[in-house]
């Protein structure tokens, strides 16, 4: 399990997942990778719902080296989970919570974060071996929900996703979030500039670091 205690307190210690769904050159997410990595964030997940998104994951972990913690998300199946490991994704994201999925991904001593959104599903994953939880989407009900859903389930380390910005990260820090998942607030889209992306980074680091570190 030591793959998995690494990974998980990887991205425990970053706080930021940053995610990119969208169609990018291979360029253009070394570009994104380094730029965030000189920030601080340095944690990236890509969504297979993206095209060439197992190519740019094996990309990625060539160029990145140990700089940066790359994963696939939106890891719906045990098909998924297989072509993503076996691109080199280094942790699995899912928007769902699917148990021969997470079955796989222990067998494989891989992080997996499955999506949930009830306390019964975070319970359901806990036991099921799940260090992370994303809770998705968190926008839905904000940082009071995730203060609640912690209330009883103090053991279960959540991820936030959905919604978070350099607005609101703050909150759901407060509200005992293990880390967050950011998307569009954080990677705009292929027309983004490097320039604004380091910005964004800078701020969305500054806000989280702010409460705990504070």
């Amino acid at each position: 399990m030591m793959q998995v205690n690494d990974t998980f307190e990887q991205i425990k210690n970053a706080g930021i997942i940053a995610m990119m769904r969208g169609q990018f050159s291979m360029d253009y997410y070394v570009e994104v990778a380094k730029t965030l990595s000189s920030v601080g964030v340095c944690v990236l997940e890509v969504t297979l719902n993206s095209p060439d998104a197992l190519k740019a994951i094996a990309s990625l972990r060539r160029e990145m080296g140990e700089s940066m913690l790359i994963g696939a998300g939106t890891v719906r199946s045990v098909t998924h989970a297989r072509v993503s490991l076996a691109a080199g994704a280094q942790f699995l994201v899912s928007p769902n919570l699917d148990l021969p999925t997470l079955t796989f991904s222990k067998n494989q001593r891989v992080l997996h974060l499955p999506g949930i959104f009830t306390a019964t599903e975070a319970a359901t994953a806990h036991t099921a071996g799940c260090r992370l939880v994303k809770l998705f989407p968190a926008d839905l009900l904000g940082p009071a929900y995730l203060k609640a859903l912690r209330a009883p389930l103090d053991d279960v380390d959540f991820v936030p996703t959905g919604g978070i910005t350099s607005g609101n990260i703050g909150a759901y820090a407060q509200a005992g979030a293990a880390a967050v998942g950011v998307g569009s607030a954080l990677i705009a889209g292929s027309g983004q500039s490097l320039e604004d992306l380091h910005t964004r980074g800078k701020e969305l680091i500054a806000a989280w670091r702010s409460v705990r570190n504070g």
